[in-house]
């Protein structure tokens, strides 16, 4: 299972258990009510967080990627340029 659809789960979990303990809860509907917003909130906030996180390490393995990417390109490129040159040698013997 990867990273990320654990937590997804996790916050899911979490938003589950807590929506429970506020419905069995014994408090008026309004004071309820008002707990649930404010987790909603502190869950987006949670969510808002894992998102901005997930964006900056997508972007770091993007960088290591484009950067393998070059290296290849540019070894694949010396290689056929020093391949040229040998047979540019053969063909003049």
């Amino acid at each position: 299972m990867s990273k990320g659809k654990f937590a997804l789960g996790a916050i899911i979990g979490a938003a589950v258990g807590v929506i429970a303990g506020f419905l069995t809860a014994p408090k008026s509907g309004k004071e309820t009510r008002e707990d649930i917003k404010k987790k909603a909130g502190e869950l987006k906030q949670d969510a808002d967080k894992m998102v901005e996180k997930t964006k900056q390490e997508a972007g770091k393995v993007a960088d290591t990627v484009n950067s393998t990417v070059k290296g290849f390109t540019n070894r694949a490129g010396r290689a056929v340029e020093s391949a040229k040159q040998e047979f540019q040698k053969e063909a003049k013997k």
